[in-house]
């Protein structure tokens, strides 16, 4: 169920804990465009008003109590209370989505649940090559063999039937995109994709983005909001069936800590973000769930031609569009972070802008979130999942203000070895590096994994 931004819905879920006289106004809008309208943001705290103390709801749990101290201290110092705190120029806190505030990946969910209810359309002429050039041969044969007899070109795909054939078709964009293999038999099983993974795209998941391609905007959020509600309220951990694999993640839940921070937040006038690697029409709507607005969400943004999506997708900064080569994704969500929430131009949009023009909180769970949670001045909210470039810098960071955070949902155990910052490279095959920009000289053991006793 979406949450109501009514003050005493809130008070009565017991989910946001905010003092009275927090209510956000009207403001500047963060970027225009045909995404939304203007957004909300803080007002300055009245004469008299009491002191801000505790914003997060401790009823919840689950925070970490260092973290949790942490917190409250940004909501303090950077909130409406503060005497710094300008209205016009409220502090910025982005999140990415998929595993931070929604446990699991609403991209994955919007996919399967496409997959089974017949939404991948053929494309024009049969042609695989369309949906993305990164394809490898053996990819492209291996989806011609297995889809092009089930539809017409641009016609929908009945993935969903449980034939043999429609199986094959399925099995073969489920190993592609999940896997980035060419699934056994046909063409073999190999490689699916050249040039999978840079620090500024992964092809699976701009994939995703252009199979969406001849669909409505609103087309794709029905999807997503139809694959989340399925999902939802799925048991935790079920698993799903995808052509004639059983075993595909079937369940997702809002982490009510990552919606309370959140609110406590934007109650505190704080600009809040969603930054995306899922599409954008799809991560809009789930944001919804926590109270985002679609005029802050930065996904995966397609090219819109006569209201329907095509598989070209946006740029950012020095890449344009149709380039097809940046995404939200590591050094693309700084891009986009830099464009559309604080108007840098193209020309050094992919580079760290200035203190005053980036984000005071940052929330991440994965290694493509390493450039914008750098990025972030004052907290950087990780949850460990053992990824080895954002937990070496985490580990290595200062403690009050590198928060590291145990899922909230099944947290991961500890890793049984040690990360081993001094040799591990990134997505481009370069050393990781530190904060400073240093290569790491040693590693890191895991040990914060536990969540707090109730």
């Amino acid at each position: 169920m979406r949450k109501s931004k009514d003050w005493t819905s809130w008070a009565a879920l017991g989910l946001f804990a905010v003092l009275a006289g927090c209510a956000g106004a009207t403001g500047p809008a963060g970027h225009d465009g045909t995404l939304g309208e203007p957004g909300r943001v803080g007002e300055p705290g009245q004469p008299g008003e009491p002191a801000q103390v505790d914003l997060l709801n401790a009823r919840l749990g689950g925070w970490l109590p260092e973290n949790r101290a942490a917190l409250n201290a940004l909501l303090a110092s950077r909130g409406r209370t503060s005497a710094a705190f300008d209205p016009m120029r409220p502090p910025v806190a982005v999140f990415d989505w998929d595993n931070t505030v929604l446990k699991n990946d609403i991209g994955d969910a919007t996919f399967f649940w496409m997959v089974n209810n017949d939404k991948i359309l053929q494309p024009p002429a049969r042609d695989w090559s369309l949906t993305n050039i990164a394809l490898t041969m053996r990819a492209r044969a291996a989806l011609n063999a297995a889809c092009d007899r089930l539809a017409a070109p641009r016609a929908p795909l009945p993935t969903g039937a449980g034939t043999a054939a429609s199986n094959a078709c399925a099995d073969a964009l489920y190993a592609i995109y999940s896997l980035g293999r060419v699934p056994p038999g046909g063409a073999g099983d190999a490689a699916a994709w050249t040039g999978e993974v840079t620090t500024t795209i992964n092809q699976p998941y701009a994939w995703l983005a252009q199979l969406m391609a001849g669909y409505r905007p609103q087309d794709i959020r029905d999807f997503a909001q139809a694959a989340f509600d399925e999902n939802n309220w799925a048991p935790i951990g079920a698993t799903q069936t995808v052509g004639t694999l059983t075993t595909a993640t079937g369940y997702v839940r809002i982490y009510e800590q990552m919606a309370d921070l959140i609110d406590a937040l934007d109650a505190a006038g704080f600009d809040v973000w969603i930054v995306s690697a899922s599409p954008q029409y799809a991560v809009e709507q789930v944001a919804r769930e926590v109270g985002i607005e679609r005029d802050h969400v930065v996904g995966i943004r397609s090219v819109v031609t006569e209201g329907r999506l095509t598989y070209d997708l946006q740029g950012c900064g020095p890449v344009a569009d149709r380039e097809d080569t940046l995404i939200t994704f590591d050094e693309g969500k700084r891009c986009w972070i830099n464009q559309v929430i604080f108007h840098i131009p193209a020309a050094t949009a992919l580079e760290r802008a200035p203190v005053a023009q980036r984000p005071v909180l940052v929330g991440g769970d994965s290694d493509t979130d390493i450039a914008m949670i750098k990025d972030a001045t004052d907290v950087k909210v990780v949850l460990n999942r053992n990824k080895t470039q954002l937990m070496c810098n985490a580990y290595a960071g200062a403690r009050e203000r590198w928060l590291i955070q145990p899922m909230f949902l099944a947290p991961n155990a500890c890793r049984a070895t040690p990360y081993a910052c001094d040799t591990a490279v990134d997505a481009a095959g370069v050393r990781i590096v530190d904060e400073a920009g240093a290569p790491f000289s040693t590693t890191f053991t895991d040990t914060i994994c536990t969540l707090p006793a109730p």
